[in-house]
């Protein structure tokens, strides 16, 4: 008690005040919700929570965020989905972590995580390793959604599966960016449409600096037993930053990823300014990459380092005739019907489509390529010191991608 009470005084001298943790169940959590400040932790016991987590008004601080997770990670509660209301529902909340939570759509028309429309913003929420699954009432039910101005999420390690959509971040209209976001460790599969939509941005609400990079790394996309239709969509489509003025040099960092199978469209479609490295690309169904105009065009790219393995075109890029813009094309092993279509090619190894190795483990893909091609491949120093200098490129002296512990980890990972 003495210990508790000198904690207590020791915030108020630092003007802060004692985090507390509280431990709830089915029954009582809501109270507990209303009541959270910074620093606070909601230790939730396993279960079936009927009633949803709406999160309204909250706000943690930086080094102090509010965090609701299960008390026991190997026992998560599970949240039951319910007509009418998405399971998790965002309001004006800033720096929450929610960690070890179980979702379950039971196929209602609805979304799992949702910032709401009418939020006027959801800023620094953190989604770590929450399970994810059956909202595929329709392709519109979403995984994770937003629709207000979302600013520094990380949605890290969590497995999304049998849902219409798996993430769609941003506004059809692109009036409500996602900015500075950390997409990484997680496996999205058997979605209606997309694994992942970024939206493109129209503008950049005041407050907040010029530049951000939205970081995409060590996930696993796959639409491995997606069926072709008026529903298909590329596993990944990545949209515009705005043209002008604030977050007009922002950029996408999409590293150390695995893109598998789509039977209708490409793995990756992307337009704005794109930074692609070390990913795997696997499609026994069509095209792998396709870098081209959607709601703007594409602009300054580089893409290097990657290892592609498919039955229709390798890496496409439509350069928007007429623009200063730069797609360059560096290092990448490619193997397929088409390799390669446009870009400025460098240093690229072109080879013919190996079915024969669709299955193989990911990271034997690459060694596996290039064994078949005997030549020199050996990268120039001065390109390598170039290419250091993107973080977490995996700096092989050779072209194609090598795959990363991380993404390893995605791959091994023991999932409910």
């Amino acid at each position: 008690m003495r210990r508790a009470v000198s904690a207590v005084w020791l915030c108020l001298l630092a003007g802060t005040a004692a985090a507390t943790d509280y431990r709830a169940n089915a029954q009582d959590y809501l109270d507990y919700v209303r009541r959270l400040q910074p620093g606070d932790r909601l230790l939730l016991e396993a279960g079936d929570y009927r009633q949803g987590l709406p999160l309204r008004h909250l706000s943690g601080e930086a080094n102090r965020p509010i965090v609701i997770e299960a008390a026991l990670p190997a026992e998560p509660p599970r949240f039951l989905a319910r007509p009418g209301a998405n399971t998790i529902s965002l309001v004006d909340v800033r720096h929450l972590v929610l960690r070890h939570l179980e979702l379950d759509g039971r196929n209602q028309p609805v979304d799992a995580v949702k910032a709401e429309g009418h939020s006027r913003y959801a800023d620094f929420i953190t989604l770590d390793r929450l399970y994810i699954h059956d909202h595929a009432a329709s392709q519109q039910n979403v995984g994770i959604s937003t629709k207000c101005p979302a600013f520094g999420w990380v949605i890290r390690g969590n497995r999304i599966e049998r849902v219409g959509t798996g993430m769609y971040l941003g506004d059809a209209d692109g009036s409500d960016p996602f900015v500075g976001g950390v997409i990484e460790a997680n496996r999205v599969s058997h979605t209606l449409g997309y694994n992942l939509q970024i939206k493109h941005q129209a503008g950049r609400p005041a407050g907040h600096a010029d530049h951000y990079d939205t970081v995409i790394r060590y996930n696993v996309f796959s639409k491995q037993d997606a069926l072709p239709g008026p529903q298909a969509r590329p596993n990944v489509l990545l949209g515009h930053f705005p043209l002008a003025g604030a977050g007009s040099e922002d950029r996408y960092l999409v590293y150390g990823n695995f893109f598998q199978h789509n039977p209708s469209e490409a793995l990756l479609q992307a337009e704005g300014r794109v930074v692609l490295y070390d990913n795997v690309f696997v499609n026994g169904g069509g095209d792998a990459i396709h870098i081209q105009p959607h709601n703007d065009v594409p602009r300054d790219m580089v893409i290097f380092s990657n290892t592609v393995l498919a039955s229709g075109t390798g890496i496409r890029v439509r350069h928007a005739v007429g623009t200063p813009y730069r797609q360059r094309v560096i290092a990448n092993v490619m193997a397929a019907a088409t390799p390669l279509q446009g870009g400025e090619a460098a240093y690229n190894v072109a080879l013919a489509y190996r079915p024969d190795l669709l299955n193989v483990a990911v990271s034997d893909l690459t060694p596996d390529l290039l064994g078949q091609h005997p030549q020199n491949n050996r990268l120039p120093q001065d390109l390598v010191r170039e290419l250091v200098a993107y973080r977490g490129w995996q700096a092989t002296a050779y072209p194609g991608a090598s795959i990363s512990p991380a993404l390893q980890h995605t791959l091994d990972a023991a999932w409910p």
